[in-house]
């Protein structure tokens, strides 16, 4: 079985595996059929799940430096954390432009 592995998350590429989302701090979180009808979806919605994380972790480090946490060592890890935001979002859309353009090209040749 190959997998997709993104940042925070984990995707088997066949039909009949179940992607997962690895929270920051809730452990595991398993995209379902409910949530996704087909692993296109799911790796949306785990990409989704995975900036919401990450936007989450932005947001406690703002809080913490305008409520009077401005020490060095809070800045520089608020800056980390939004290029890593910034390096995720730019994965994302590589993921989806590239898996977009393969599909169209697919249902361009049937």
């Amino acid at each position: 079985m190959s997998t997709f592995t993104g940042i925070g998350m984990t995707m088997g590429a066949d039909a009949s595996t179940t992607p997962t989302f690895q929270g920051a701090s809730t452990g595991p979180r398993v995209v379902t059929n409910d949530d996704a009808r087909s692993w296109y979806e799911a790796m949306s919605k785990a990409w989704g799940q995975a900036l919401d994380t990450q936007a989450t972790r932005i947001t406690d480090l703002s809080a913490k430096v305008s409520e009077g946490g401005d020490q060095p060592s809070n800045m520089v890890e608020l800056t980390a954390q939004s290029l890593k935001m910034q390096f995720m979002s730019n994965n994302a859309a590589t993921a989806q432009n590239s898996v977009g353009q393969a599909l169209e090209t697919l249902g361009k040749r049937q």
